[in-house]
This record gives C-alpha cells, sequence and structure tokens, in this order.
C-alpha cells in the first residue's frame, strides 16, 4: 500500500509528499483506516515506528471533513504528551502536515511563561498538543475549555504513568465531554496501562499491536562493558576518541548531575557535547537540541526526561552511560537509534551494582547483550580500590545499606549530661562578684574601677586618667 491510495485530502496528499513519504509503517496502514471510520483505537508499537503520522492524518481529514470552525477559548483535538520537546515535535509534524490546509494548531507547556500560550488560545485553536501539568493551569486560569473537544489522544501513556501523571490525567479525563474519538498509544502495555485504557476507551476499541511488547529493534547492534563507576568517564572518552565514526551520539545518565559531570569530562578531552535534563531551562534544552540535529555538536547528554521526548534523525549511538532502573526505560533509550529503517549501535557500561538491572533487561527483551572488545580497558587507568564509603556512594542505595546513625541512648553512662547554664538574677543592686587571689593586693580606689569599666582606649577613659592626675 501507498500513501497515495489512503482516503485523504489532496492538501493533506500535498503535505506527504512535501515531507518525502511514500509507503507507510505497519501503525499507519493498519491504525489510519479505522481512524477514518471514527473508531477508537488502542495503538501497541514499538518507538521510531511512525505512530505520530498515524494518528495525526486521520485526524486532520476528520477536521476538514467535519466542516466546522473554532470557538475562542476551545480546542477540537488535544493531543496528552509527558514532556515539553516530544509535544515540540508532535506539533512540527501537525504544522507539516497541515501546511496546505487553514487547521490551525499550538503548543502548551510548562517552564516557560504563559503569557504567550494565553494569546495563542484566545480565538481558539483546532489542534492543542500540551503536556498535563500546563493544560490543567490554563484550563483552572480559564484560558481555554474542553467542552467543544472531538478527539483525545494519549500518547506514550506508559511513560506518563511512569513519571506520576495519573493524576493529572484523570482531572483531564474528567473534563473531557462524553461524545468523543479517543486514540491510545504506547510502547507498552503493562497491567496499569491496560486499566487506565479501559476508563478513557469506549468498548470494544481497534487494537493495533505490530511488534512483540518490549522487543528492541532487531537493526540495533549492542554492546556491554561491565565496568566500575569511577572508570565509566575514562571508557567513554577512549570509544570517542578512537572511532571517528561515532558522529551523532546519544549519552544517557541516571541523574542530573551525572549528565553534568560527563559534559564536563567530554569538554576537557575535546569532544563537543550538551547537556539537557529538568535542571536546565526550556531555552538551553532547545538550544542543546537544535544544536544536535544541526551536527554542531557531537554528543548530545541526557536524562531519562528525554528517552521519548527526543526524535532526531540519524543517531549513529546510544549509550547507556547508568542502567535504567526500569527495564522498559531501555528499550526507548535505544529505540532513538535506528529510526526510519536505518542502523544503530547501543552501548550500555554495567557497574558491579548494576548487574541486577542487567538481568532484568535481559529478560525483558530476551536477548543475551555481547560484551564489547576488552583490548579498550588497555588503555584506561588501573581501578581504583573501593571502600566502604565509596561503594555506599557509588551504589546509590541499591546495593548496599545506608549507615544507621547512631541511636541517642548509646552515649557512654558515665558521662553526665552538661548543667544548663544558669542565668544570673535580675536584682535592683548590682552583685558583688569575689574577686580572684592574685588581685586581692591591688589598690581599691574608685578611679581604678571607673577605668576597668570602660573600653581601652575609649575617650571615657582618657578623660578619667586625666581627671585622676589633678592635685587635690
Amino acid at each position: 500500500m501507498l500513501f497515495s491510495e489512503l482516503p485523504l485530502a489532496n492538501p493533506l496528499q500535498r503535505a506527504i509528499r512535501a515531507v518525502g513519504y511514500e509507503t507507510p509503517t505497519p501503525i499507519q496502514e493498519q491504525s489510519i483506516p479505522s481512524l477514518l471510520e471514527g473508531k477508537d483505537l488502542l495503538g501497541i508499537a514499538q518507538t521510531g515506528t511512525g505512530k505520530t503520522a498515524a494518528f495525526a492524518l486521520p485526524i486532520l481529514q476528520l477536521l476538514l471533513d467535519s466542516g466546522k470552525f473554532r470557538a475562542p477559548k476551545t480546542c477540537r483535538a488535544l493531543i496528552l504528551l509527558p514532556t515539553r520537546e516530544l509535544a515540540i515535535q508532535v506539533e512540527e509534524c501537525f504544522k507539516q502536515y497541515a501546511q496546505f490546509t487553514a487547521i490551525s494548531s499550538t503548543c502548551i507547556f510548562g517552564g516557560v511563561g504563559d503569557a504567550s500560550q494565553k494569546n495563542c488560545l484566545v480565538r481558539g485553536v483546532d489542534v492543542l498538543v500540551a503536556t498535563p501539568g500546563r493544560l490543567l493551569d490554563l484550563i483552572g486560569q480559564k484560558a481555554v475549555s474542553l467542552k467543544a473537544l472531538e478527539f483525545f489522544v494519549l500518547d506514550e501513556a506508559d511513560r506518563m504513568l511512569d513519571m506520576g501523571f495519573i493524576h493529572d490525567i484523570r482531572k483531564v479525563v474528567a473534563l473531557l465531554p462524553q461524545k468523543r474519538q479517543n486514540l491510545f498509544f504506547s510502547a507498552t502495555m503493562p497491567d496499569d496501562i491496560t486499566k487506565l485504557a479501559a476508563t478513557i476507551l469506549r468498548p470494544n476499541p481497534v487494537r493495533v499491536e505490530v511488534a512483540p511488547q518490549s522487543t528492541p529493534i532487531e537493526r540495533i547492534r549492542q554492546e556491554l562493558y561491565r565496568i566500575d563507576k569511577r572508570r565509566k568517564g575514562a571508557l567513554l572518552k577512549e570509544l570517542l576518541l578512537e572511532h571517528t565514526e561515532m558522529k551523532k551520539v546519544l549519552v544517557f545518565s541516571r541523574t542530573k548531575h551525572g549528565a553534568d559531570k560527563i559534559t564536563r569530562v567530554l569538554e576537557k578531552a575535546g569532544v563537543k557535547c550538551a547537556a539537557i535534563h529538568g535542571n536546565k531551562s526550556q531555552t538551553r534544552r532547545q538550544e542543546a537540541l537544535k544544536n544536535f540535529k544541526d551536527e554542531k555538536i557531537r554528543v548530545l547528554v541526557a536524562t531519562d526526561i528525554a528517552a521519548r521526548g527526543i526524535d532526531v534523525d540519524d543517531v549513529s549511538h546510544v549509550f547507556n552511560y547508568d542502567l535504567p532502573d526500569v527495564p522498559e526505560t531501555f528499550v526507548h533509550r535505544i529505540g532513538r537509534t535506528a529510526r526510519a529503517g536505518k542502523d544503530g549501535i547501543a552501548i550500555s557500561f554495567c557497574a558491579p551494582d548494576e548487574e541486577q538491572d542487567l538481568r532484568a533487561i535481559e529478560k525483558l527483551t530476551k536477548i543475551k547483550i555481547p560484551e564489547g572488545d576488552k583490548a579498550i580497558f588497555e588503555k584506561l587507568p588501573p581501578p581504583q580500590k573501593e571502600t566502604p564509603e565509596s561503594e555506599m556512594r557509588n551504589a546509590r542505595g541499591r546495593g548496599f545499606p545506608r549507615r544507621e546513625k547512631p541511636a541517642q541512648n548509646s552515649k557512654p553512662t558515665q558521662t553526665p549530661p552538661k548543667a544548663p547554664k544558669q542565668q544570673p538574677l535580675k536584682t535592683t543592686q548590682p552583685v558583688q562578684q569575689p574577686k580572684p587571689e592574685q588581685n586581692s593586693q591591688r589598690p581599691q580606689n574608685s578611679d581604678h574601677h571607673k577605668r576597668r569599666r570602660n573600653r581601652p582606649g575609649s575617650k571615657a577613659r582618657r578623660r578619667m586618667r586625666e581627671s585622676s592626675n589633678i592635685p587635690n
């Protein structure tokens, strides 16, 4: 089947040719006809298989067929996504597909000011791409209403659940009109997501599953390096310097601090790189992502916030600098390469305390990851001896128990507690303190005591000294 054979309007067919699409992917071929009939759909497909076009093209076609016009501060189609980067990319796809139509679209997300987003919603939009938090915020400010909604798309549903958006999703669903078409897309479908889909979709939705769940793309060649945490940075640096064919590299770190540390190591070695994570402003994140797409930088270091939020063509290598705690996340990470029918390589580093995570990943994917060339270890510094403190610090609480604080009653009983400091009594007459023995021979005169009450070198003391020298 070709895109030209699908029942799509001429403006959409013209846009499809402009972006270079000819043959639909399996998820597109199976989803588009059912969605054009107005059915609810539950789509399960690997990342990078063309899910965005699978729901964007039929929604645009149905919007054109309806002949309706948008009302102020309303939207006709809502696409809910977990991350800012993914929301921006999906909205860009809608603009490409609707470039020869009058259908409008906009994107709203948190982390930036909402003034410009409110202005875009004043006249209403046909397609609204949003993240849950900012959408609920603008609904609360009465900047947008969902009363005229016709299409509701929940994309990357399992990622929504992992990021704790389940409560926000339920709030949004409660505001939707009863009469609507629902589209539910996800790369994996655990039991919790299945229950969530049952509360959103109408009975007997069309189920489209084009590949086994949680199976990596077969075109990805994987390698594994077992190494201690302290030498991971040196190993990554040596691999990048030795293999010049690694031109577009994506490195995943577990923590924000770790991503910044990796960036510093690579910059010191002369590798152009940048980091994106939750602590970076939206402007910095978009700038780093644009430089990575334009190949102005060679390496992009990211946390799992970008595991599904990055849609960059021609990513040659993906590095799992830290193995993820959730095995499904590994699938989405390596899915950033080998997209659009191309090949890719995924390289994973495994520290001793990450062996359990590695076994969970291999059990889920049903693939034994082969080890890489061990000759690279000869170029690395020798491993340092780990101390109990460093082991607990590197384990991040996963492999070693935390050091417990001593109990309050563990102090020696023979040490008496300190007596509370007694405050001096407030009396009308000053209390005379006993004088030390070494000062017992000092002559007692009024001038001497007056001088002691003043700060040395003060004007008052000089005046007292002068008055004491006056003869009687």
